[in-house]
């Protein structure tokens, strides 16, 4: 249901919800707002077309699951703790959703419950804020709705990930590329990310004649991005930043990048201001791409990870600049027996994403005719995408992932019957990544390290 007013969205919140004059809420009805009202508060943060009515709801969302200890955090804290060696043993999940977002969070929020599990951490890309259709501030929105939907009362944290600079858009004007991820930066703050990997890997430039050379743009630009976040940050809350040093489907990343890279970031970003926070963590290369490499008839080829890189350099981010570790992208395709490698070579934080659209679209409940639609439309609009030599399968398996944009409201509204089939299906798949990654029962570890903070969102203008 789409409200039609703003009366409309109070007068249906009538004796569940009541909003004071000076912006406070309190949650009169906890079951009826969570089992009645919490879907279509969400459906309208995202497709109604009055602005004011999907803002409202969206602060509405925000306000309410800060009510309820559903509070969006950095994971700071916890990065520090690990940085000590004050716990150890576990990856962090990091996890992209590109469609059907709200069932997907759903799901795995069941699996977090269902095994204690604090230490997981969703995400989304900069491009994929593009070709999901998904901002921010609706991002946000839709993960803590599900949180409030599934009872899921703890810390939650949300990431920008890549938030990279395009190499080519810096050639062609480096000013205005800086400049759109300064602004997506300033958004996701606003919309609750207080967690951000910046990505300036792209500009590693291997023509220069020694390795600082190489790195010097990326922890240069890292340092700045690293500065402008702490001015952005709310009152009590310090945004973790990740850093990257191997653009991934590039070279294996080695000991001397990561040290040339740290030593660089760490004495630049000295000059920006007394005693700033740094990174917490750092992205590498070994062995990985993102999606995996489709093959002729659709498969993926088989990926060989070198944990051995992978262990050294975590080893060397923990032992020699207390960070968490080092951070491994691309890995949602890898076989199940490589999962539970990642707690034992100390990597901080796994990043996963296409196996969980690939399980949406290769649902034996997915509809054929939607599925059919979606890649014919794929075909017309993306077939200057298409390599020469390329089969159908393998152009479809490489462009799927920008269907979720222009069908959006497509995948909400798919029968009941077939969405509550793919939440199951994923969240077997949720449940099966938090004990490999060794995070169940890290909702203690969470309570221990997080001390939530929440922050004042004002109202919208004119409301209540």
């Amino acid at each position: 249901m789409l409200y039609s007013t703003k009366a409309d969205l109070i007068n249906d919140l009538k004796g569940i919800i009541d909003i004071q004059k000076n912006g406070t809420i309190k949650i009169i009805d906890k079951d009826t707002f969570r089992n009645k009202k919490i879907d279509t508060l969400i459906y309208n943060a995202v497709f109604n077309k009055e602005v004011a009515i999907k803002n409202i709801s969206r602060w509405l969302i925000r306000s309410t699951s800060n009510n309820l200890g559903i509070i969006s955090s950095s994971i700071q804290s916890l990065y520090e703790a690990v940085g000590k060696k004050q716990f150890q043993g576990f990856t962090v999940p990091a996890i992209n959703i590109r469609g059907l977002t709200y069932d997907v969070s759903r799901s795995i929020f069941r699996a977090a419950k269902k095994n204690h599990v604090g230490a997981f951490i969703f995400e989304i890309a900069r491009s994929e804020i593009g070709y999901t259709d998904q901002r921010p501030a609706e991002y946000a929105s839709v993960i803590l709705a599900a949180a409030i939907k599934e009872g899921y009362e703890c810390p939650v944290f949300i990431q920008g990930d890549h938030f990279q600079i395009n190499a080519k858009y810096y050639e062609k004007d480096k000013d205005a590329e800086i400049n759109k991820v300064r602004g997506l930066i300033k958004e996701a703050i606003e919309a609750g990310f207080y967690n951000i990997d910046i990505d300036t890997s792209t500009l590693v430039d291997l023509s220069k004649p020694n390795i600082t050379e190489q790195q010097r743009l990326n922890f240069e630009f890292a340092a700045e991005f690293t500065s402008y976040i702490r001015t952005l940050e709310p009152k009590g809350i310090t945004v973790s930043v990740g850093g990257e040093i191997g653009e991934v489907g590039k070279k294996n990343s080695t000991v001397e990048e990561l040290k040339a890279f740290l030593d660089g970031y760490i004495s630049t970003l000295a000059t920006k201001g007394k005693e700033l926070k740094g990174i917490s963590k750092i992205s590498v290369q070994t062995g990985t791409s993102h999606g995996g490499v489709p093959l002729p008839d659709g498969t993926v080829a088989k990926v060989k990870l070198d944990f051995d890189t992978l262990k050294n350099l975590s080893r060397v981010a923990i032992d020699e600049y207390s960070l968490s570790g080092a951070v491994q992208h691309g890995a949602s395709t890898l076989p199940a027996d490589a999962f539970d490698k990642f707690p034992e070579t100390a990597t901080a934080e796994v990043h996963l994403a296409t196996e969980f659209q690939n399980m949406i679209y290769e649902s034996r409940v997915f509809p054929k005719d939607f599925k059919n639609e979606i890649y014919e439309f794929l075909k017309k609009v993306y077939t200057a995408d298409r390599k020469e030599g390329e089969t159908d399968e393998q152009f479809l398996y490489k462009t799927r992932k920008n269907g979720f944009g222009p069908f959006k409201e497509r995948f909400w509204n798919l029968p009941s019957d077939v969405r509550n089939k793919i939440g199951e299906e994923l969240e077997s798949k949720f449940d099966f990544l938090f004990k490999k990654l060794n995070v169940i029962h890290s909702k203690e570890i969470i309570k221990k390290t997080i001390k939530p903070v929440e922050a004042q969102l004002p109202a919208p203008l004119n409301f209540p």
